[in-house]
Parts: structure tokens; sequence; C-alpha cells
């Protein structure tokens, strides 16, 4: 191990893109969420960069103004309702695009509102659906 090369590496990433290890605002947060994109792309050779830059990620979001009403409202619901919300946004999905796996319009907005738990049925199909644990819905 070469610590001066270490060094020097760090030096040169720090020097391109500060935000891989700390952002500090939105403008780099915006440019860390791109890079990232462009990182799992090759995920394995990726991979400590990822992390590295997933945790910098993580800590802005949790701690940024702009996000407290998002992460308050996350907080308030069961996190496997909060897995469910988080894909629906990502795939662009609706209420109505559940038939198969919990039913009709209707019980998904009573799930999605809090007055209806996801069953065991519904954490199943769901995790085959979207090829995830089934722990993250529960």
């Amino acid at each position: 191990m070469n610590l001066q090369r270490i060094e020097q590496s760090i030096s040169t990433i720090a020097a391109e893109a500060a935000f891989i290890f700390h952002i500090d605002n939105s403008a780099q947060h915006q440019q860390a969420l791109e890079l990232m994109e462009q990182l799992i792309e090759d995920y394995d050779k990726h991979q400590a960069l990822i992390e590295l830059l997933c945790s910098s990620i993580e800590k802005y979001e949790a701690s940024a103004s702009e996000f407290n009403a998002f992460n308050q409202k996350l907080a308030e619901i069961e996190s496997g309702v909060a897995v469910l919300a988080v894909l629906m946004e990502q795939h662009n999905l609706k209420t109505t695009d559940f038939q198969n796996e919990i039913g009709g319009k209707s019980l998904v907005s009573l799930i999605l509102n809090g007055k209806r738990s996801l069953n065991l049925n519904h954490i199943r199909k769901l995790s085959q659906r979207f090829s995830l644990p089934p722990q993250l819905f529960i």
C-alpha cells in the first residue's frame, strides 16, 4: 500500500468532484445523482465509488431542508407502504396498475393512505413483480 498514491488519488477526486465525499447544496446533490446514474451502469466495476457516493447522498437528503417534508411524510408511513410508494413513482405507476398484486384501485388507495395494510399475499406478489426481497414490504 502506497499512502502517498492514495492521498494523491483522493486529492484528485476531491478537486474534480468534492461532492463525492460531502454534498453541501442542491447543485452538488444534482451532480451526485447524475454521476450515480452513470456509475450504476457498471455496478461491479464502480461498487466502491457507488457506496461512497451513496453515503454522501443519503447524508445530504437526511439533513437538507428541501427534503424535510418528504422525510417527515416518509417517517409517518409504514416502511412497506413507503417502498410501494417509491416504486410507484420510479416506475410511473398508478393505483390502477396493481390488479394482479393487490387488487382494485380503491384497495391500493386505502393501503397508500394507511387505512389498510399490505397482507402476506400482497407482499409475496409485489416481491415477485419487482424482483425485491419480501422483507422490504414488511
